[in-house]
């Protein structure tokens, strides 16, 4: 694996809380808790960016579904093609699942 660039004491001990959220509930719960509603509303809208990226909707269509600036866009596509995986890994696991 490619080392974080935000790796830390801290961020182990966030990913490891993360980890142990036994289920939707908990996940609100702690993220609502965790974040303003703006950063909950902006993870999820590249999310689903990421989401779009990967069924090879276009730059205008992503805008007209998620609102979603092109930055945003082309950042989370940077993310898919460059990035550590992460992206493609929880996708790879919401699509195994039938979440998406």
């Amino acid at each position: 694996m490619d080392e974080s660039k935000i790796r830390s004491r801290q961020t182990d001990v966030l990913m490891k809380a993360v980890l142990c959220l036994k289920d939707e509930n908990a996940a609100y719960s702690f993220f609502e808790d965790l974040c303003t509603i703006p950063e909950i509303r902006s993870m999820s809208q590249r999310l689903e960016v990421a989401v779009l990226l990967r069924k090879k909707a276009t730059y205008q269509e992503i805008v007209r579904q998620t609102g979603a600036s092109t930055a945003t866009i082309s950042r989370v596509n940077r993310c898919l093609m460059y990035g550590l995986d992460g992206y493609n890994h929880v996708l790879e696991a919401l699509e195994n699942d039938g979440v998406i």
